[in-house]
């Protein structure tokens, strides 16, 4: 069904957000829960290396077939966002699309993150998220989160905020663009979305050197 979903999306306008999130990006990145490699396209040419990272087995196999046909090199990997392959301060920068929502561990994902970035790394963030004012939607969100919604579609919350979660977990968000998606039609407790860029600082709290 994601692989259904993802390309309509695609199709009604995430394919320019998922542009939008990696333009500029260079060096060697992570993308965290890269599901059947949509975002694999849109990488600029000064990437030198994608390590896609993906734990379901059917979308993994997707996006090891979307990789070869990628304009930069691709890696798919079986792993967990709270787990993430590879070293401390490895990678210049880390991907998110549609996948915060879903993570058991949101805190516990957004650690593993800046631990493989660079001092100065770069987070590219691509959500839906809880809607931003109190009222009627967010009364909805909470409630098809406590009742059908995160069974129907593998565990995605509607109600998170992950943009508050983004700064606690220690990035410094530089822009936020806060939109409804899809831009017409009817609402669902998903349309609220936020595409923004954050960077880990280049000292940690209290470190004086």
């Amino acid at each position: 069904m994601y692989e259904k979903v993802s390309v309509a999306m695609d199709r009604a306008g995430a394919a320019e957000h998922r542009r939008d999130l990696v333009a500029g990006l260079s060096g060697r990145v992570i993308e965290v829960g890269a599901g059947n490699g949509r975002m694999f396209a849109h990488y600029p040419p000064e990437v030198t290396e994608v390590v896609a990272v993906e734990p379901e087995p059917r979308l993994r196999a997707s996006a090891g077939t979307a990789g070869r046909t990628a304009p930069v090199p691709v890696t798919v990997l079986d792993g967990l966002a709270e787990a993430l392959p590879g070293v401390d301060g490895e990678f210049d920068a880390a991907v998110v699309a549609l996948v915060l929502c879903t993570v058991p561990d949101q805190s516990a994902a957004l650690a593993e993150i800046r631990r493989v970035l660079r001092p100065g790394g770069q987070l590219r963030f691509y959500e839906h998220v809880a809607a931003e004012r109190p009222g009627g939607l967010r009364r909805m969100q909470r409630f098809v989160d406590a009742t059908l919604w995160p069974r129907l579609f593998a565990g995605c919350h509607t109600c998170r905020d992950t943009v508050a979660a983004i700064s606690t977990a220690g990035f410094v968000i530089g822009d936020l663009h806060r939109f409804r998606f899809p831009a017409e039609g009817p609402s669902s407790p998903a349309a609220p979305h936020v595409l923004g860029r954050a960077h880990k600082p280049m000292r940690e709290a209290g470190d004086e050197r």
